[in-house]
């Protein structure tokens, strides 16, 4: 793969992790988030695809390199569901029953 190619190939990945960013900054942790990874999806289906798929084309890329930059692409689709679905469920803190059975663990072990 050329330096050129290479190049390009970081700009687009910095351009996805960007959008990454910027559609976590507008998720919100009472839920309806969906449509942030979707857009995201949509984002990457829209303009990187075909551009991956006229590199390939031109012969610039091979389909085993394109095909591993779209995955790696689509991995932050992955990535940004999972990063939305912690922040609408936080871990939860343990209740009052929780506290007395851990507390009652800890004297049974001693």
């Amino acid at each position: 793969m050329e330096d050129n190619v290479r190049n390009e190939l970081k700009a687009m990945e910095m351009m996805v992790l960007n959008w990454k960013r910027t559609y976590l900054g507008d998720a919100t942790p009472d839920g309806n988030n969906d449509f942030l990874v979707e857009e995201f999806q949509e984002e990457i289906t829209t303009y990187i695809s075909p551009y991956l798929r006229r590199l390939f084309q031109c012969e610039h890329l091979t389909q085993p390199e394109a095909e591993e930059f779209l995955t790696s692409c689509y991995g932050q689709v992955d990535d940004l569901r999972r990063l939305i679905q912690e922040l609408e469920t936080p871990p939860v803190e343990p209740g009052v029953w929780q506290k007395l059975i851990l507390k009652t663990k800890v004297v049974w072990q001693e």
